[in-house]
């Protein structure tokens, strides 16, 4: 008899991921942000580690380059709250300013917050898959060599 948690589990992945991506661009606005974002979609490739380990697992491309993703998501956080500097203005000024237009589709407004929170989801999600992958192929060691 087969188990119907492998097929549940890779039918859950994609939804967790568009609800994380949900919680990130609503957490300029409301609750939410990047990470509750980040903590999501870790826990939903966390998921596919348990389930179908750790090869299946990395042939996400998201997985295989999770710590390079936290650093790109770094050098976010960091640009954001310091490049404003450059210009005059304090560390993690908001832009556009109040006096300015803001940009955006619907109900989607595009601002520095958003690019903040994202670096934050990215750090948050690297951070986690990269330590699940780090024990996962431990344990993946440990099994082959055989006490």
């Amino acid at each position: 008899m087969r188990s119907f948690v492998p097929p549940l589990s890779r039918l859950l992945l994609w939804p967790s991921l568009m609800i994380a991506l949900a919680l990130w661009l609503k957490g300029g606005a409301s609750v939410g942000g990047g990470f509750p974002a980040g903590a999501l979609a870790g826990l939903a490739v966390l998921l596919q580690y348990v389930v179908a380990g750790r090869d299946q697992a990395r042939r996400y491309v998201a997985v295989r380059y999770a710590a390079p993703l936290a650093g790109v998501g770094l050098l976010l956080v960091v640009g954001t709250a310091f490049l404003p500097v450059l210009g005059g203005y304090t560390p993690m000024s908001l832009f556009p300013r109040p006096d300015q237009p803001e940009v955006g589709v619907g109900g989607l407004h595009l601002h520095t917050a958003l690019v903040f929170e994202g670096g934050l989801m990215l750090i948050v999600f690297g951070l986690v898959v990269t330590v699940i992958d780090r024990f996962a192929l431990r344990t993946g060691t440990e099994e082959e060599s055989g006490p």
